[in-house]
Formats: structure tokens, sequence, C-alpha cells
């Protein structure tokens, strides 16, 4: 895929370069990267093969680029891409790292060294992991995520939260995500073998990518391998720039991106945060004419209805007496509740069907956007 070259940062969208990520990394604008999604090489020190108990071979991770000759030498390599890293990132942008138990301590003290603040720790929990051939520890079932921000003042990042929630069913997501290794159809080979050996599910970098990035951000990964990163962002119509340095795997990566159709503008908008929206007060919803003075409101039972007044408060006549005031102040009121959300508790009718008011809310909402 050719690059597409942004004329205002000269950044090379939307391309797999081919090369050491530290160099390519420095040959970025500063500030140019909304996001840093790295799987770095976990140094696994590796002794003789891995057999299974019937002597067959663990097609396991014994590559060159995981070879580390000392602790001292990976940690020179980690303080360098991370600072490399750092530099490319907008002050308003984060940074995610994946590991294992061989490595994620280590990368967690450079981070902290280097002045990032992490947010959070992220365990993916294998549904399907490798079991543990030899019997002498336990089944290793997961890696490890950070997720930090540039520096500790930071004060604005990406986090679509209300998204996370709702990919989670309504509940609040959690640091532990459950999901199951690349394998199937999703498992890239050649001539029946892996393609390369520690492609990562498509899914993980799915839930990264849509929790800490929006569409038309930059999403930058410095050991791209087989593409997963680049892949899920032309998927959710990011902009990506993936490193590699290894040509025939940035070969692999650019032949699997090319197969991915990018979503609609329309089925990649997520739920927002509600506190990043503007606040509509009731009485825009008079002014506008999308309720009229006059108009009795009801809560979605029928149990209760108030008058909307010509000014955004409502009236309503109770047991309790008569009561004027705010959608919230009424709906408390008549309920004898110490609060309410008045856009989710009073209904109008259209059409005779109930409808809560914060349709209503949330038409002028767009309007403004």
């Amino acid at each position: 895929m050719a690059p597409s070259t942004n004329p205002e940062t000269a950044l090379p969208l939307d391309s797999i370069l081919v090369g050491d990520c530290i160099t390519r990394m420095n040959s970025l604008p500063e500030a140019s990267v909304d996001l840093v999604f790295a799987d770095p090489p976990y140094n696994l020190q590796l002794a003789g093969e891995l057999l299974r108990p019937n002597n067959s071979r663990v097609d396991g991770v014994d590559d060159d680029w995981d070879r580390f000759a000392s602790f001292e030498d990976y940690d020179r390599f980690t303080r360098a891409w991370l600072t490399a890293a750092r530099r490319v990132l907008k002050d308003t942008g984060t940074l995610w790292v994946i590991g294992s138990y061989h490595n994620i301590f280590r990368i967690g003290a450079a981070l902290q060294d280097l002045g990032f603040w992490m947010l959070n720790d992220v365990v993916w929990r294998k549904s399907n992991p490798m079991p543990n051939f030899r019997g002498r520890r336990f089944t290793n079932a997961h890696e490890t995520m950070i997720w930090c921000a540039k520096h500790r003042e930071q004060k604005r990042y990406t986090f679509n939260y209300q998204a996370m929630k709702a990919l989670n069913d309504g509940l609040q997501m959690r640091s532990d995500w459950t999901l199951p290794i690349c394998s199937g159809a999703e498992r890239l080979r050649i001539d029946g073998k892996k393609a390369h050996a520690t492609q990562k599910p498509e899914g993980l970098l799915y839930r990264v990518l849509l929790a800490a990035s929006d569409p038309g951000d930059i999403v930058l990964d410095p050991f791209l391998g087989s593409g997963t990163t680049a892949a899920v962002a032309r998927r959710l119509r990011r902009r990506y720039i993936g490193i590699e340095r290894d040509a025939g795997y940035a070969e692999i990566a650019r032949n699997r991106v090319a197969k991915v159709v990018p979503a609609s503008d329309a089925d990649i908008v997520v739920t927002g945060n509600r506190r990043d929206e503007p606040r509509i007060p009731f009485g825009r919803v008079v002014e506008r004419g999308l309720i009229e003075p006059g108009t009795v409101l009801f809560d979605s039972s029928r149990r209760w209805r108030a008058r909307v007044r010509a000014d955004g408060t409502l009236v309503s006549d109770g047991s309790q007496g008569r009561i004027a005031g705010s959608i919230h102040q009424v709906g408390a009121h008549v309920q004898g509740a110490p609060a309410c959300n008045g856009w989710t508790f009073w209904h109008f009718d259209a059409e005779g069907r109930a409808v809560a008011i914060d349709v209503l809310r949330q038409k002028l909402r767009t309007e403004l956007h």
C-alpha cells in the first residue's frame, strides 16, 4: 500500500515502513501521533526445544528478533524505543504496551523512569491458552498490557468509557479481558505454518482502539509484525503507521490490510461520554416548539402528570399539593424522592405512544454537532 503523506505533518499515513523502529520513529515529526500500541520482543530466554509429552515439537517463539545477549541489552533497547515513542506522542496521546512475565515488569519500570504516567494495567486472560507441557509450572494463561499517559500532569486523553460500557452489555468494563488467542481462520499461515509466531487476535486490538482512540486518530505500531494493529485501525477508520524491520512480515501485513473493508462513517459512531455532551435546558426544547406550552407530560406508568409552562418549568397538582419547578424538581416531588432525572422520567404522547422527553434533547444535541 503506497504511503499517503499528510502535507501538514509530513506523516506517512496508512503505510507500513520497513526498518529499525527507533530510527523510523525518530524520523517522524514530534508530537504527531494520538496512540501508540507496542508489542515488543518479549525476550523469552528459551533454552532448547520445547516438546509435548509425545515428543512432538511445540511451535514456539525462537526467532532472532526475540534474542538479547543480556537483561542489560534488553533494558537499553526498551528505553530507546520508549523514548522515541514518547517523542512522537501528542500531549493528549497514550501508549499501550503488551508483554508477559518475562519482560512486562522491566518495561513498567522503564515507563515510570521515562516520565510516563500509568493509567491501568489490563490483564488479557486467554480463554484457550497453550498448556504447560512439562507440568512443572502453572499454565501461562495471561498477558499484561500497560496503558499510560505521556506524563503525570496530562489532563486530557481519549477514553471512550461509555463505548466500553456498551461493549460490555451495559456494565463498566473491567481491567481483566477474557479473549481467545489467535487461532483458526484468523491465524495467518504460509505453507501450513504460522506466518508470525506472536500474531495477536484482532479482538484484542479492537477493544484497545475503540477504548483509546477516535475515528481519524493516528495510531502507530512500532512492532507491526503480521499487521493486526493496522488491519483493525483501517477497519475502524483510524489512520495508521506501522513499522516492521522484517521485510517479509511487512509484505504479509500489507497484503492483509489491503483486504480490509473500512466500516462506514455511520457505523463507527460509538456511545459518547455524557459529561462531554453540551448541556440542553428543557426550556430550549420548549422555545424550539418541540414541546408546546400546555402539553401534559406523564411518567412511563402514567401515574403522575404535569403541565408544561412557557418558560420550560412544569406545574403539577397532586396529593402533596401544587408544585412548580424544573422537570427534575417536579419529578422528584411527585414521587416523594430526593432526586429525579426529569429527562428520562417524563414522557409525552406521540401518536398514542409514550416517548421520553430525552429524545428531544438528543435531537438538539445532534443539531449542535
